[in-house]
């Protein structure tokens, strides 16, 4: 072998050693930066709200439909994302919740999974997609987890989803429950009023909980009932129990997001507090826009190429 051949060999020798040292440094600053990240941000999992029931910490709940929202919620620190069936009403402009399919639960899912790094992702069954039969339910539970990357799903009602309830937590998906006012089945309640201020109905509520319990639920909404008797299924219950417009005494709270923000003033049920005005701020900015479009003042010479 000649001189030109062996100086031409150690070259690419060099070479593919250089390029083996670059790629070893690259995964060492990987391993490094997602060690980092694992240690400042501690996802939230059902086993962390039982934790923090047990130690009784409250647990924060918002609804979430879509990535901008989800991670602007999930840097403030919610711990749980719901991805509700409500996106019927305030992102669809329906009355009730009963339009919205699985489809546009699926699209408003993977839109939230994709913006949240630390909390948890549940999503509704919405209504038709598990009222048949388990099996039906099921199929629906597994679409929304293979197709969103969510961590678990919600669904409405008691003694009658029981079979259900038991049939997705078999196949590993974490459900949970929700009683007292079940907006799915508004037309037959056919008011929006306290649910179970009767005491036959709070009984069927109290036996209802602890059925979903028992058939493996991690957790359960109260939606619209007494505080009194949310506290009872609160203390009874060793899953956590989160509240809207049920009371101070229950393991957390939910309210949807657009509420709670004020980007609707004029809805204001007595469980809501607003802590934003955003309506009002939106449309000031909105028309200072407007008006500066129409004046001319907008794009000026700082902000144009």
């Amino acid at each position: 072998m000649n001189i030109s051949a062996v100086a031409f060999l150690l070259a690419e020798i060099i070479c593919i050693l250089q390029k083996m040292q670059n790629d070893l440094c690259e995964m060492i600053n990987d391993v490094w930066f997602m060690d980092k990240i694992t240690a400042t941000v501690k996802k939230i999992t059902t086993h962390t709200l039982r934790q923090m029931k047990a130690a009784g910490e409250k647990i924060s709940m918002l609804t979430a439909y879509d990535y901008t929202m989800a991670r602007l919620l999930d840097e403030a620190g919610v711990d749980v994302l719901l991805v509700g069936d409500s996106a019927a009403n305030v992102m669809a402009g329906y009355e009730t919740t009963l339009p919205i399919t699985l489809d546009q639960m699926i699209y408003h899912a993977a839109s939230v999974v994709r913006g949240v790094k630390r909390s948890l992702v549940i999503v509704d069954l919405p209504f038709g997609s598990y009222q048949e039969d388990a099996r039906q339910a099921l199929h629906s539970a597994v679409r929304i987890m293979k197709e969103t990357g969510a961590h678990g799903i919600k669904l409405e009602g008691g003694e009658p989803v029981i079979e259900a309830v038991r049939r997705i937590v078999t196949s590993g998906i974490p459900v949970m429950g929700h009683l007292g006012l079940t907006p799915q089945s508004i037309y037959q309640f056919g008011t929006y009023a306290v649910r179970a201020a009767e005491e036959q109905e709070a009984n069927r509520l109290l036996r209802d909980a602890h059925l979903l319990e028992e058939a493996g639920c991690f957790a359960l909404v109260l939606e619209k009932i007494p505080a009194q008797l949310a506290r009872k299924v609160t203390e009874e219950l060793s899953i956590p129990v989160i509240g809207i417009g049920a009371g101070r005494y229950v393991d957390g709270q939910v309210l949807v997001v657009h509420d709670m923000l004020g980007m609707n003033e004029s809805f204001k049920p007595r469980f809501l507090r607003q802590y934003a005005r955003l309506q009002s701020i939106i449309q000031e900015a909105v028309r200072h826009y407007v008006a500066d479009v129409k004046a001319e003042q907008f794009p000026d010479e700082s902000e144009q190429y």
